[in-house]
């Protein structure tokens, strides 16, 4: 097992992290938000990944008789993109709201969010 796809959803998720915190437009930190996310997919494909597995398919064989990869981690994934793709749009509808109401995406001049 290599420990290589965990490696690169950390350098994945720490890019997007440090994306968001020195972001100065909302836009660009919801894209930011989007990257640490994308590092789920790549650690949820590599928690499944066996090498020398295949698909889950049973028709011809009986169960047991091969080593079969995890369907429901990739599964997961696939609802993780749903998921991801629907929180993007739902930020990205707020930044609309704030550029409409306030006239700017810049973080540091929503001065009357301030509390």
């Amino acid at each position: 097992m290599s420990v290589l796809p965990y490696l690169v959803a950390a350098w994945v998720f720490l890019v997007g992290c440090y994306g968001l915190a020195t972001s100065r437009n909302l836009i660009h930190a919801v894209g930011c938000v989007a990257v640490c996310q994308s590092a789920t997919y790549v650690l949820l494909l590599a928690v499944g990944r066996r090498n020398d597995g295949t698909a889950p398919v049973f028709s011809d064989l009986k169960p047991g008789s091969r080593p079969v990869v995890d369907s429901v981690v990739h599964a997961l994934a696939l609802t993780d993109v749903v998921v991801g793709g629907t929180v993007t749009a739902v930020l990205l509808a707020l930044v609309l709201q704030i550029s409409k109401r306030h006239g700017t995406v810049d973080p540091d001049e929503l001065s009357e969010l301030r509390g």
